[in-house]
């Protein structure tokens, strides 16, 4: 006797719960990517400023400003949806009311804090 098949992805109506949940997945794999950029700028620290100088100039500068902002975005989302899911694992707010207002604080909570620390950090002297 076959054993059943588990629904896939294209049986649900895609809703705002999977959105965030396959954004929390690509934070995730975005997080561990960035890891990548700060051990090359770690090695281009401990080669000395020739090599530190190579790296954060011109527009390997640019890319490199513009990498770290898109990791801390990612980050500050990651962060705030996985304390979204611990709530969840503890029982709380799992209605759909809740699951609804939840997203909507881990989305506004991101937006002011990505605009706060881009802001403090390249922004402010």
């Amino acid at each position: 006797m076959p054993r059943p098949l588990s629904p896939h992805l294209f049986i649900y109506r895609f809703s705002y719960t999977m959105s965030l949940s396959i954004l929390h997945r690509f934070t995730g794999l975005a997080l561990s990517l960035g890891f990548v950029l700060l051990a090359c700028w770690l090695t281009a620290l401990a080669w000395g400023e020739p090599a530190y100088l190579h790296l954060t100039s011109g527009t390997m500068g640019v890319l490199l400003r513009i990498c770290l902002a898109l990791w801390l975005v990612a980050f500050l989302y990651h962060l705030a949806n996985g304390v979204r899911h611990l709530f969840w694992d503890a029982g709380i707010g799992l209605e759909r009311v809740h699951a609804r207002r939840s997203a909507v604080v881990v989305l506004v909570s991101v937006a002011i804090a990505s605009l706060a620390l881009l802001y403090a950090f390249w922004v402010a002297p």
